[in-house]
């Protein structure tokens, strides 16, 4: 099955949970049938990504990590290089290299997808999928992130940032 292939039956399996991340994964579902390489950062207009809600074993607490350049608080995450075998592969490497933790997936198929512009030159899209990773232990230093309880981390996000905070953590 093609890297395209794939990421369609992903997204075609996807329930969202609301009108706004049905919205996105209708975007999503298009993107990935007409992008020339849906996966690759190389395509002008946008392209997926992956990234996870890190969470402990008791889905109490999330880690957050601060991103440089848009000085805001997000789950880990980026771009799927040619080596990844999937979009939760591409999660899984991303949370490891910027939370210095080992983690596992909760479940193999993803929590949510979003859709945001990136306002760097030139602007463009990135199809975000979301999964859900359990870790344990300390990030390795300050600029690995930070464990937040449901409310400070609520707190620090955006709109669709506390959509997903509020799918994988416990009430």
């Amino acid at each position: 099955m093609s890297r395209r292939d794939a990421l369609v039956e992903l997204l075609d399996r996807h329930a969202p949970a609301d009108d706004a991340e049905a919205a996105d994964l209708a975007r999503m579902r298009a993107f990935a049938r007409e992008l020339a390489q849906p996966l690759s950062r190389e395509q002008p207009e946008g392209h997926f990504t992956a990234s996870a809600l890190v969470v402990d074993p008791a889905r109490e607490r999330t880690l957050l990590v601060r991103h440089r350049t848009l000085g805001r608080w997000l789950q880990p995450g980026g771009h799927v290089e040619p080596g990844d075998a999937s979009l939760l592969d591409a999660a899984l490497r991303e949370a490891r290299e910027e939370t210095g933790l080992r983690v596992e997936p909760a479940v193999p198929e993803p929590l949510d997808v979003d859709v945001h512009e990136i306002p760097t030159e030139p602007p463009h899209l990135h199809l975000d999928v979301r999964f859900v990773l359990v870790a344990e232990g300390e990030p390795a230093g300050e600029e690995h992130g930070e464990w937040l309880d449901r409310d400070d981390a609520l707190a620090r996000a955006d709109a669709g940032l506390r959509r997903l905070i509020e799918k994988g953590l416990r009430p």
